[in-house]
């Protein structure tokens, strides 16, 4: 199905898959459609902006090892400025305001190389240095010319992005102040990036700014640090560190006692967790309703599905995309928190809002407000299953059809049922 761009044609089972990455071309008719005008830049003049970038950095994926590479700072003053890319903090508002905060932020774009991270310039030094701040940061940025009101552009990996305009100077005009465990392990130019990605998480370095430092090329071995593009950096902190916990952690711990039922809804994105005392794998199912932002011209529920049993994946997971490693992690880390194994079952149901896709952030901030709840217990899976169909918009047996652990949990036994 993925192939060179205009080999794809759109139908709702490929745009459902795709989510916005181009496969049937250079143009996304979704992400057109959802195209936003600015309203801040109409009060902003001339090619300076000076003020406190949140911090803020993004990596463009198209034409890859050859990047944009973007600095952000708010075209108007900003109460808010850290939250303006703080996704990690986002969970609760309403579209228009994350859009609010986006469409505020100008990008000054300068093309790099991919491998430039590993002998950064002096311009590309000042940027990441803002990246290891513990708040905003006073800087200049110069354009080459000014930005025009233009399109806001969304997508299902990362927030919307505003305005841009080439980057003729980058200034910083104050000395950050930077956490010192991410200012170590950036100098450290021996450890692995996984390494430092385990560590800094370890050390409350939230995933939205870890995401930054990876895509920036902060990390790793210092031969190969590469500029990373900011969807691919999100989903490889989200991968990394929930394998981490999965592999070192989760797969030690005894498994949970009973059926548990977590539930949770942010912007017409409805989940339901199962978690089966058995040992640990996880199963990711979307139903996509007529009108969702990725089922526009759909006529019926469009399903993906991706799975893993208790060896893990062997490649990318291609259907469910971002939305995969974002539930998994949340997942991970609340199992981590109990100190318990499980197999996890999430049902996610997109409904028709009329919302564009505000990016992955969505899922894995959804699935952590759901895994504070308090859960329901069930003795036995029918039950728990049925509880579950009373609260979706799709039949179960629709459901089934698409899901590989419920087919194993319903029809093959465990070594211990024989015991």
């Amino acid at each position: 199905m993925k192939g060179p761009h205009g080999k794809v044609t759109p139908s709702p089972e490929v745009c459902v898959k795709c989510k916005g990455r181009l496969w049937c071309g250079p143009n996304c008719f979704i992400l057109d459609r959802f195209e936003k005008k600015q309203s801040a830049l109409k009060s902003m003049e001339g090619r300076e902006l000076h003020g406190k970038t949140p911090p803020g950095v993004f990596v463009s994926w198209y034409g890859y090892p050859k990047i944009n590479f973007s600095p952000m700072a708010p075209a108007l003053p900003s109460e808010d400025s850290w939250m303006t890319d703080d996704t990690d903090k986002w969970f609760g508002l309403h579209a228009e305001k994350i859009i609010s905060f986006r469409e505020n932020l100008v990008r000054g774009s300068m093309q790099l190389k991919a491998k430039q991270a590993s002998n950064p310039s002096y311009a590309l030094l000042d940027v990441q240095e803002t990246l290891m701040a513990k708040k905003p940061v006073e800087i200049e940025m110069e354009l080459k010319n000014a930005p025009h009101a233009r399109s806001l552009s969304f997508s299902d990996f990362h927030a919307p992005m505003g305005p841009q305009a080439e980057l003729k100077k980058f200034t910083l005009t104050e000395n950050p102040s930077v956490n010192r465990r991410i200012d170590s392990l950036v100098s450290d130019t021996d450890v692995k990036a996984k390494d430092a990605m385990v560590e800094l998480y370890g050390s409350n370095v939230g995933v939205n700014q870890l995401h930054k430092i990876l895509s920036a090329g902060m990390l790793g071995v210092k031969k190969n640090r590469k500029l990373t593009p900011t969807r691919w950096s999100i989903v490889a902190i989200d991968s990394n560190l929930s394998e981490h916990f999965i592999e070192e952690r989760i797969k030690h711990f005894p498994q949970l006692q009973q059926i548990q039922l977590f539930h949770s809804a942010y912007l017409e994105n409805y989940y339901f967790i199962l978690l089966l005392p058995r040992e640990w794998s996880f199963e990711l199912l979307e139903a996509w309703m007529p009108g969702a932002s990725w089922a526009l011209e759909a006529k019926e529920p469009q399903f993906m599905a991706d799975y893993e049993f208790y060896d893990g994946r062997k490649d990318y997971a291609e259907n469910t995309a971002g939305g995969y490693y974002a539930a998994r992690i949340a997942i991970a880390e609340h199992l981590l928190e109990k100190k318990r194994q499980a197999t996890a079952l999430v049902f996610r149901e997109i409904g028709d809002s009329g919302i564009p896709s505000l990016g992955v952030w969505k899922c894995r901030e959804t699935v952590r407000d759901a895994m504070k709840k308090k859960p329901l217990s069930f003795n036995s899976l029918g039950l728990a299953l049925k509880y579950v169909e009373s609260k979706l918009s799709i039949q179960l047996k629709y459901w089934k059809k698409h899901s590989q652990i419920l087919d194993q949990v319903l029809h093959q036994k465990k070594l211990s049922d024989f015991s």
